[in-house]
């Protein structure tokens, strides 16, 4: 027995050693094959994290030499519709990360800004000199009747409202004028031009009265069968409009009135009309959209040929600067009657990074400070004169004809003192003039929203004045916005309104939370979203639906939709009989 269980033992243990060395084999298989899957699948999940945090933005919202901002992340609700479908397929940590890097601060936003391109400038500057010329009164009114009959003309009509939005209606129409190749009106009323007692119209420019005349003298009428009609056009209108799907150049009409062109969009809405002969006119005014850092002055060199201070506001300019040098820098605060020590701090910084900026390398620069809100401009002057020499128009001690009510037909409404000041309104044309003599840099802050039209034209008219003719290098202008970070609370989204600088970067590429920001801004206002960081908000993209114009986004203009809707609406002719001969 002992022997057979001796065998017993024996085979099972000679059988479970052969088992054993039968199944290593096959063991290290399976391993080898586990390790090599797990690899596998450890490989393709990190290639695929990589892949969705590296995701590129589409050819349309490229960011060449951008660097943006990857600490401020955006809010769900703000990613926009295009990247939802990206987003929705990828894990929360990496979409976490792709959110953060569509945004930028407004200091990225205007880094493609930097200083005014002073070749497109000049160009737009010798286009507007040889327009006058060929187009100009002093030429026109000695033209033959056969020749005069044929010509053109548009009007710009402002009333006495805010400065900014009605300058803005005669440098549109002086736009329009240059497009079109037509003569300039500057309307009048009851034969007084707007602000005349302090601002000076061009001698290239007609009276509707002087047009009425001519026609009569000429016999446009009995002799041509020439009418003097006018069309008109309102842009505020979006339903009838025509600026996007008419051929302007050849409208037959005598003259062309462009109503509601209160800031600098609606001149610029050419640059999208459907006929390319529109689009190439705009365009050689203007600059192309997409292009911002290389866009002319266009406005300063308009302003700077239609409009100038009259003798008394010259006056009044040359009596604060004291004889001395013009100011180096402006610092325009549109406060409304608010004095934030947050906005004050975040201005001051923004003058010193303009000095470094500029590489201004003066002991005590002078600096020009104009406000709505007399309170701030105490307070901020006792800092500003720590490190500058502050120029500042007191006109409670300024004794000139201006001031003593002579000619002053401006009255302040106590409805707009909130708006515009308590200050009597006639100083808000010395202040204007005094800091568009700004030499360097102008720097625009702000209650609510920054760069407003006043402080928009104040720099374009700065910058066209220090643009000499023979430059041959970059101009040294700059134009800045100070943002306190109580304004980025949500990004950019608040800076609402056409008017303002701002208002075409204000939608998701914005970032929220920012900090204080001393952002270069562009001389010439955008119309448009064709440049890289910008975006609309909801309510514009809206707002374009009413001119026919699909939106995305991120900006991109639906020019397939644009056609589309032009072919299909009714083509809407409003006239006025000027005369009734």
């Amino acid at each position: 027995m002992e022997s057979d269980s001796a065998r017993s033992s024996g085979l099972s243990w000679i059988l479970s050693g052969t088992m054993m060395r039968s199944n290593a084999p096959r063991r290290r298989r399976l391993s080898v094959l586990g390790l090599l899957l797990c690899c596998s699948i450890l490989t393709f999940y990190t290639l695929l994290l990589l892949s969705l945090t590296a995701i590129v933005p589409s050819p349309e919202l490229s960011f060449p030499g951008t660097s943006l901002q990857t600490s401020f992340p955006v809010p769900s609700q703000e990613i926009p519709p295009d990247y939802v479908q990206i987003a929705n397929s990828t894990a929360e940590i990496p979409r976490r990360k792709m959110q953060r890097a569509l945004c930028a601060t407004v200091e990225e936003m205007g880094e493609a800004f930097g200083h005014v391109s002073w070749k497109e400038s000049l160009r737009v500057r010798r286009l507007i000199r040889d327009h006058f010329a060929l187009h100009g009164a002093s030429r026109v009114r000695e033209l033959p009747p056969e020749q005069f009959c044929k010509q053109g003309f548009v009007i710009g009509k402002a009333s006495q409202a805010g400065f900014g939005n009605e300058v803005y209606k005669i440098l549109t129409a002086a736009a329009l004028s240059i497009m079109l190749n037509r003569s300039l009106i500057i309307g009048q009323t009851r034969g007084k031009y707007p602000f005349q007692n302090y601002i000076s119209y061009t001698d290239h420019s007609f009276t509707l009265d002087e047009v009425k005349h001519l026609w009569r003298k000429n016999d446009c009428v009995g002799e041509y069968g020439r009418h003097l009609v006018m069309r008109t056009d309102d842009f505020e209108k979006p339903t009838e409009t025509n600026v996007l799907c008419s051929n302007w150049r050849k409208w037959k009409q005598p003259i062309i009135w462009f109503k509601g062109t209160t800031d600098a969009v609606a001149a610029q809405f050419f640059l999208k009309n459907i006929h390319s002969q529109m689009r190439k006119a705009a365009s050689t005014l203007f600059g192309k959209p997409g292009y911002l850092q290389s866009r002319p002055n266009t406005f300063g060199e308009l302003m700077r040929a239609v409009i100038s201070p009259s003798e008394n506001v010259q006056r009044a300019v040359n009596w604060t600067l004291r004889g001395g040098p013009d100011p180096h820098i402006t610092l325009h605060m549109r406060m409304l009657m608010n004095k934030s020590p947050k906005a004050v701090k975040s201005a001051l910084s923004c003058i010193q990074k303009s000095l470094f900026t500029n590489h201004l390398q003066v002991p005590r620069p002078r600096v020009v400070l104009v406000s709505d809100t007399p309170s701030l401009i105490k307070e901020i002057t006792t800092k500003l004169k720590e490190f500058s020499e502050v120029v500042h128009f007191d006109y409670n001690l300024f004794n000139g004809k201006i001031s003593k009510g002579k000619g002053n037909d401006l009255r302040q409404s106590e409805l707009r003192v909130k708006d515009w000041g308590s200050a009597p309104r006639w100083v808000a044309f010395v202040d204007f003039f005094l800091a568009s003599q700004a030499k360097h840099a102008v720097v625009s802050g702000a209650q609510r929203r920054v760069g407003t039209t006043y402080a928009q034209l104040i720099a374009a008219l700065a910058a066209a004045n220090q643009l000499g003719e023979n430059d041959t290098t970059t101009s040294k202008f700059s134009f800045f916005s100070s943002f306190q970070s109580n304004l980025l609370r949500d990004g950019l989204r608040n800076q609402v309104g056409w008017g303002h600088v701002w208002n075409r970067f204000a939608g998701p590429l914005s970032c929220p939370s920012q900090p204080n920001q001393c952002a270069l801004t562009p001389v010439l206002a955008p119309a448009w979203w064709d440049g890289n960081l910008q975006s609309p908000i909801p309510r514009d993209i809206r707002r374009l639906e009413q001119y026919g114009v699909k939106l995305s986004s991120f900006g991109i203009v639906d020019e397939k939709r644009l056609h589309s809707f032009c072919k299909s609406r009714k083509t809407i002719v409003k006239t006025i009989q000027v005369t009734q001969e």
